[in-house]
């Protein structure tokens, strides 16, 4: 079918959100989903990019900040997924072909296989250049921020953390072989609360983003897409927080 849609996706509740909510409207073949790069190969990167310091302390705010946020946010979390009507229950079985990377020949064998004219990307490493040019598709990714300003992860925290309320929200925007570099199609800021903080603004930032990756696909369907211009402001890439980062920028500006 013209129209197929395949979602190449890593493990986590928003693969499972953005795949309940673009199965209502669109032909999902197949979700692609890799394994996650091993814990202790996945620091060592880290640490070579970042440094020892810095990444010791990213992994400490995992570890402690994390759970603790999660814990005490249940029921926000909860009123979010209802008002935004957001379904994280797990992809069907039948729909998903599990791969050790998403860049693997077994990916690329998948996707010629389908011929899907839109490829949904969903938490997953850096796509090679050999899968996003194997089969003649569109590549479509929702980014957690406001490109190109905050490219890399957890965009909403970090404008919240500069001041910048009006470039706390989310991008969708083609895929390329650099990290959020691609094309805007669309962009809207998110609304945080007092009651929302570093695990909340992921579910707020899906709740605006998904009806707008949803438009997004049915304009590249209907030959009707435009490409945005880009906001202006430096184009960063972002990481994780530290630990004493974290605790810094809630006790200096109240963000949390």
């Amino acid at each position: 079918m013209a129209s197929t849609l395949v979602l190449l996706a890593g493990r986590g509740e928003s693969t499972n959100i953005i795949y309940n909510s673009l199965k209502e409207y669109f032909s999902i073949e197949k979700v692609v989903q890799e394994e996650p790069v091993p814990t202790v190969q996945f620091l060592k990167r880290r640490a070579k990019r970042l440094g020892v310091w810095k990444v010791f302390g990213q992994v400490l705010f995992q570890l402690l900040v994390v759970p603790y946020l999660q814990r005490t946010s249940q029921a926000r979390l909860r009123e979010i997924k209802e008002k935004a009507g957001l379904n994280d229950a797990p992809i069907e079985r039948s729909k998903l072909v599990k791969v050790k990377s998403i860049n693997s020949d077994e990916t690329m064998s998948i996707l010629r296989k389908i011929k899907p004219r839109i490829v949904v990307v969903s938490g997953t490493r850096i796509i090679a250049n050999r899968i996003l040019s194997c089969i003649p598709a569109v590549f479509v990714n929702l980014h957690a921020g406001i490109t190109p300003q905050y490219r890399g992860v957890h965009g909403a925290y970090w404008a919240l953390v500069e001041g910048r309320k009006s470039a706390c929200g989310v991008t969708v925007h083609y895929v390329d072989s650099g990290i959020d570099t691609g094309d805007i199609l669309e962009q809207r800021i998110i609304e945080p609360t007092p009651e929302d903080n570093f695990v909340t603004y992921p579910l707020l930032q899906l709740g605006v983003g998904v009806p707008l990756l949803k438009e997004a696909i049915e304009n590249i369907l209907g030959n009707r897409a435009e490409v945005r211009a880009a906001p202006q402001g430096k184009s960063k890439l972002w990481t994780h927080p530290t630990l004493w980062e974290y605790l810094w920028y809630r006790a200096r500006y109240g963000v949390k």
